[in-house]
């Protein structure tokens, strides 16, 4: 067990925000921690991060946290930069001031053997090595450049000082920070967002195979499906563990539920049936007994607790288009979108009732398009043109930092002023904005809330076109499962940005992909798009082995020309014996390793420093080759399995 909460709570003032919670990072976990918008899931990585404590109470209960040694805990928290004018390569470096400090030091330990020696001093020297090998004292430099290119940063970006980069881009400067100090137990809250998909796809894979433990928050459930092998879901202010990613854990959930609804039917009809007995026979001084023996077996039984109906409170609306479109309507011919320059040129046919999902890359031209064609920016070339009876409903992201000194009531009834109050309080009340919620001011409403607020106007107006620019921010699980029911059952044309995967595949039937400079069109939707990017992954794996083929036929053959053929069967030959030798050659530098290290040990060598440090610098370089032929070896290993 690395860490453990055992019957906690927390609490603000009077409201309770966690309550019997017990929850348990084991070993290199990885764990999910879902529920709906306020549930506390923020509240128990703050408390997991040691930013809050366990609420104090007078109670039998066995309170407590308990951690395993003493684990290293690292937090994806608000910005907060010491210095802003510092540039974002001296900012990520300075994760590695510990790494760097004992690579110094062993420098400085090595002369000082070779002036003056001691057993204790090699000793000391070879713990420090070993553990500094173990941390990645050899590799955190490539590490560094890695994350630095798949976060989407150029050479010119390390240059640059922090305070030019945007929100999005300073969020990401911070997680490069998280990932590279390796902590013990890492705390992600929305890891997802301000990354485009081909960054979450790669941070799936980091996250998966990453060697300690993580505990993450996070509405996107393509993410949680590829990374979680547990679940704990906030529900009522405590939490339940689920094994399994998220699918599990809505199977298991849904299971569990049925489970103990049918238990607790069957517990009380037998109570029930147990009572009719003593109410009948209790006045019959021959059942006394009998009725003794009723009323005690429903007093020991182990009493089935009806389960908690789901939190499942969400908006709803079913509405459809008060004006029917014609078959066409929206045609887009060679449309050059961007500001200053070109970002990307498009061309598609629309038609009534298409539901096209928008997919890609941060800054390749995705919310511009939708700009363009909503007319708030102008078109760089090309033409686009609608159809016949088409009106627009437009959500764009900025709609969640509305602001206003109106009230929510009033906001709304402006806009519609026709409508009278009851109208106007059940329109509210389909959004979730009832009772006193309706005399917030909107500037008081959070980010999820003034989505609800802007798509509550949009459907008042029954539009046959909807235009979405990342309507899913801010919305919690449940929240997108009602606006893809909604949309899927919306009888007008949707065209939308996302980069929910899931909810693309769920609402889209036909995807329009966004990379540098170009768009494609998949007319079967996001299975096909995931099937053109496995056949393009396969292609460009295999045009690599063929480069690597044909560089070593060169340099094989010399001035003989390359082969034009490939053979698979010849190759993998190739690639085991090579992988053999490699093999052969690690088992002889290991061999000679631990004859170094038995010569460094041997007491005629302890008092003559030249010769010991002949012997480290031999261990030394044979350790260096040994790493070396590792990666070689990973390197041939996986091409054969590929």
């Amino acid at each position: 067990m690395l860490y453990q909460i055992a019957n906690g709570a927390v609490r603000f003032a009077d409201k309770t925000v966690l309550e019997h919670i017990n929850f348990e990072i084991r070993n290199t976990e990885k764990i999910a921690v879902v529920g709906r918008n306020g549930c506390g899931k923020t509240t128990l990585l703050k408390l997991i991060a040691g930013e809050i404590d366990l609420d104090k109470r007078d109670s039998d209960e066995d309170i407590f946290i308990a951690k395993a040694g003493n684990p290293e805990i690292a937090y994806l928290r608000q910005i907060a930069f010491d210095d802003s004018n510092l540039s974002m390569e001296k900012e990520i470096r300075k994760v590695f001031a510990p790494i760097e400090k004992m690579r110094d030091e062993l420098e400085q330990r090595a002369k000082a053997l070779e002036v003056n020696y001691s057993e204790k001093d090699v000793k000391t020297y070879t713990n420090m090595q070993e553990h500094f090998e173990s941390i990645g004292g050899y590799f955190y430099e490539k590490e560094y450049e890695m994350l630095i290119q798949k976060f989407g940063f150029s050479e010119e970006d390390k240059k640059k000082p922090l305070n030019e980069f945007s929100g999005g881009q300073q969020t990401k400067i911070a997680f490069i920070k998280l990932l590279l100090s390796k902590p013990d137990i890492l705390l992600l809250d929305e890891p997802t967002n301000h990354l485009d998909v081909e960054t979450i796809e790669w941070l799936e894979t980091y996250i998966k195979n990453y060697p300690k433990a993580v505990v993450v928050v996070s509405h996107d459930r393509m993410f949680l499906d590829k990374v979680a092998d547990v679940v704990y879901e906030i529900e009522y202010h405590t939490a339940k563990r689920y094994p399994g990613n998220y699918t599990d854990f809505v199977v298991r959930k849904k299971e569990n539920y049925e489970k103990q609804m049918k238990d607790y039917t069957l517990q009380q009809k037998e109570i029930k049936r147990l009572e009719m007995i003593v109410e009948k026979f209790k006045n019959k001084p021959t059942k006394v007994a009998m009725t003794r023996s009723k009323l005690k077996a429903i007093e020991h039984m182990d009493k089935v607790e009806k389960p908690d109906k789901y939190d499942s409170k969400t908006f709803h609306a079913h509405f459809q288009p008060e004006v029917v479109t014609g078959n066409d309507v929206l045609l887009v011919q060679d449309l050059q979108i961007g500001y200053d320059k070109p970002l990307s040129t498009v061309t598609i046919d629309i038609k009534k009732g298409d539901k096209i999902g928008i997919l890609g890359g941060n800054g390749l031209g995705k919310s511009t398009f939708l700009k363009t064609i909503v007319e708030q920016i102008p078109a760089l070339g090309g033409s686009f043109r609608y159809g016949t009876n088409v009106q627009i409903g437009y959500f764009d992201q900025q709609m969640a930092q509305y602001k206003s000194k109106k009230t929510v009531l009033d906001d709304f009834w402006d806009e519609f002023p026709e409508l009278i109050q009851t109208e106007v309080r059940n329109m509210l009340g389909a959004f979730l904005f009832s009772g006193d919620d309706v005399f917030k001011t909107v500037d008081m409403l959070s980010g999820g809330e003034k989505v609800r607020l802007a798509l509550c106007k949009i459907f008042k107006r029954r539009p046959n076109v909807l235009i979405l620019d990342e309507p899913t921010n801010h919305m919690d699980i449940v929240g997108k499962e009602t606006l893809e029911s909604m949309l899927k059952e919306y009888g007008g044309t949707v065209i939308f940005v996302s980069h929910d995967r899931y909810f693309i595949k769920q609402v889209s039937n036909r995807l329009l992909f966004f990379e540098a400079g170009l768009t494609t069109e998949y007319q079967f939707g996001y299975e096909q798009y995931l099937e053109a990017q496995e056949k393009k992954r396969m292609e460009e794996e295999e045009r690599e082995r063929q480069r690597t083929f044909a560089k070593k036929s060169v340099q094989t053959e010399g001035v003989k020309k390359a082969k034009k053929y490939y053979n698979p069967g010849k190759e993998k030959s190739k690639l085991e014996r090579k992988l053999k030798k490699i093999e052969e050659r690690l088992e002889e530098k290991e061999a000679q390793l631990e004859h170094w290290k038995q010569e460094l040990q041997k007491p005629e060598n302890q008092s003559d420093y030249v010769k010991l440090g002949e012997i480290q610098e031999q261990i030394d370089t044979l350790e260096m080759e040994v790493l070396a032929d590792m990666e070689e070896w990973e390197q041939v290993s996986s091409e054969l399995e590929a």
